[in-house]
């Protein structure tokens, strides 16, 4: 069973609804107490009024009244006396009439096959049975109230320890290698066994995070050596006047391949290594320098799929950015619009604080928009060869550098990914 509550209000709600369970039971069993003996007492003593009365007269020459708040009536009475006809049906004992908007507690007895009917107004039961329910009343809310008081402060000494906690394993640095453990701060109570557990979870993940940094950085590493030789291949043999016309556009297109597989590799390195605020000792550029390297490498596979390229420079100003993330962010945007449009346009467009990447190529279905930024998502399974992981490292580098980029869809058809830039610090 889900809860939409936080567990502090989950708590407020437990005390305030015990309390109204306890004091409703309570209120309801002194009411309904009260009651009961009030009308067994009133019952005894209206019994015992008409038995004096009964008793000090005889019926031939009555001479005696009942109490001023009493009336009193007997079959074939004189006057006032006469039993009313609605009166006629009750049997003897105890009973709650209603004359002429009025109630009566009424005692009833037969002596000698004669009716004797003694009537007692009870306008002051009432009030009394009023003020019971105001009081019962006030003090069921009462209890409520400070049931509500009291959950809210147990609540709060409640959670401060979970609450202290789930902060502290949300801190960034709470992975960190040198990061202390949570356990000593806390009792060893159902906390302490949380924080423990914490511990434990967070240990493995620091050795996760730690391998994959490792494996990443020595495959990136490893990687250098057989690009740059198959980059001096390329070289040379771009320097044979032998070759070709088809052999070398193949060689340049292994150049560029060996090219992009370079700034690959130096991208998932430079992922693997640095932190946020390290990005400053890389090489830095503008946005429009990066904008001028990448139209040049694109420019011409864009050109040769019979797609225009449109460049608008705008007045990206002279903010300085990490060149190997700008460059695999930008690089990867022209790549995902080149691969997913057939006819139409591509445009960049500079802002003065980030980019944006417009295409008229198939568009990405509605239910896939929100992950295209995993990995492994892509918006048409049926094109190309690609493993969908362009945008999944657009993303991550955006969250390395405090970037952000979002995805909508263009009119009629097509995407648009704007990237908001935010610039190295000095």
């Amino acid at each position: 069973m889900e809860f939409k509550q936080s567990l502090a209000q989950r708590i407020i709600i437990a005390f305030a609804l015990m309390s109204a369970l306890v004091a409703g039971t309570f209120a309801m069993g002194i009411v309904a107490t009260v009651h009961l003996v009030e009308e067994k007492l009133i019952s005894a003593g209206l019994g015992g009024d008409l038995q004096r009365l009964l008793l000090m007269d005889n019926v031939a020459d009555w001479s005696h009244r009942p109490e001023p708040d009493q009336l009193f009536y007997y079959s074939g009475g004189p006057g006032d006396f006469e039993l009313p006809k609605d009166l006629r049906h009750l049997d003897p004992g105890f009973h709650e009439v209603f004359r002429e908007q009025l109630s009566y507690h009424a005692m009833v007895e037969v002596v000698d096959g004669r009716r004797y009917v003694l009537l007692q107004d009870q306008s002051d039961f009432e009030e009394r049975e009023r003020v019971l329910f105001a009081v019962v009343l006030v003090g069921f809310f009462l209890s409520l109230a400070l049931a509500v008081f009291l959950g809210w402060i147990l609540a709060r000494r409640v959670m401060a320890p979970v609450v202290r906690l789930a902060r502290q394993v949300r801190h960034r640095d709470q992975l960190l290698g040198l990061a202390p453990p949570l356990a000593p701060d806390y009792a060893a109570d159902e906390v302490g066994e949380l924080a423990v557990a914490f511990d434990a979870t967070l240990g493995r993940l620091r050795q996760a995070l730690s391998r994959e940094r490792l494996f990443t950085s020595d495959v990136s590493h490893e990687l250098r050596t057989p690009l740059m030789v198959l980059a001096s291949s390329c070289e040379l043999l771009l320097e044979n006047p032998g070759l070709d016309l088809r052999g070398r556009a193949q060689v340049e297109r292994i150049a560029r391949a060996c090219e992009e597989m370079r700034e690959l590799v130096q991208t998932f390195l430079m992922l693997a290594r640095a932190q946020r605020e390290d990005a400053s000792m890389s090489p830095q550029l503008t946005l429009r320098q990066a904008a001028d390297d990448l139209i040049g490498v694109w420019s011409d596979a864009i050109n040769a799929k019979g797609i225009e390229l449109i460049f608008e420079p705008g007045q990206p100003g002279e903010a300085l950015y990490n060149a190997t993330f700008l460059h695999a962010v930008m690089g990867n945007l022209l790549r995902n619009a080149l691969h997913y449009t057939e006819q139409g346009f591509i445009r960049l467009s500079l802002q003065v604080d980030g980019f944006v990447v417009e295409d008229s190529g198939v568009g990405i279905p509605e239910e896939k928009r929100e992950a295209m930024f995993q990995p492994f998502v892509r918006g048409d399974e049926k094109r190309g060869e690609g493993l969908g992981l362009g945008l999944s490292l657009v993303q991550r580098i955006c969250e390395n550098q405090g970037w952000s980029v979002s995805l909508s869809t263009m009119t009629p058809n097509g995407c648009r990914f704007h990237v908001q830039l935010q610039a190295a610090k000095p």
